[in-house]
């Protein structure tokens, strides 16, 4: 699903509220959400999942076309773990 797909999906189950507001909304959730990971503090939507930052530490990668060893400095990645009813949603939905 698309961001424009998401802010449509929301206009049409609330059609009392304008695009513009659901658009704006999506933005102040999606802002919210980046700027919490961004200090390092986790994110938990019950139900969903939850967003964390994790590190990693430096290592030494290769370039898969020279071969070429490559310094990988450490970094920190953003990182999503379900939760206990999506996965049970998804696994039922395969099953289907």
């Amino acid at each position: 699903m698309l961001r424009s797909e998401l802010i449509d999906t929301l206009h049409e189950e609330n059609p009392h509220l304008t695009r513009k507001d659901m658009e704006r909304l999506v933005a102040v959730v999606l802002e919210s959400i980046m700027q919490t990971l961004e200090a390092g503090a986790r994110v938990e939507l019950r139900g969903f999942g939850a967003f964390s930052v994790r590190k990693r530490d430096p290592r030494v990668g290769r370039n898969p076309r020279t071969g070429e060893t490559v310094h990988v400095p450490a970094k920190h990645v953003p990182f999503f773990r379900t939760g206990k009813e999506l996965r049970l949603r998804i696994d039922n939905s395969s099953k289907n």
